[in-house]
């Protein structure tokens, strides 16, 4: 058991590492608040039982995933602002807690205050 409880520190560990150097492609502002928002949750999330930390940690894992791709996405385009963010599936959306669903609310108004150097996806937009 030991050597599982280790291996998941490790990951952890690893994961929180990647998505803070990945929040290095994002602008200045987006990259505090992402910063910030990661901190307090790896530290929210600390004692969880298993189920939950697989959970949590897939999230993450999927996270960077798409934020790996949209940095090398803009980093290739030399068209305009950068764009970041993904929809929420509606799936998604009624499986969190009301607790989450504050905090989304609380992040989503952060980050589209007025005069920021980057697009949020919007429902309204097509995916592109």
């Amino acid at each position: 058991m030991p050597g599982s409880v280790s291996h998941h520190v490790s990951r952890v560990r690893t994961l929180y590492r990647k998505i803070l150097q990945l929040h290095r492609a994002l602008p200045l502002e987006l990259k505090a608040l992402g910063d910030q928002y990661v901190k307090d949750e790896f530290r929210r999330h600390k004692s969880v039982g298993p189920e939950e930390a697989q959970k949590f940690l897939q999230e993450w894992e999927n996270y960077a995933a798409v934020l790996w791709e949209q940095a090398g996405q803009h980093a290739q385009s030399s068209s305009g602002r950068p764009r970041f963010g993904s929809h929420l599936s509606e799936e998604k959306l009624h499986a969190l807690r009301d607790e989450q669903v504050g905090q989304l609310k609380e992040l989503m108004d952060e980050a589209t205050k007025p005069k920021r150097q980057f697009d949020i996806l919007d429902d309204k937009e097509d995916k592109t």
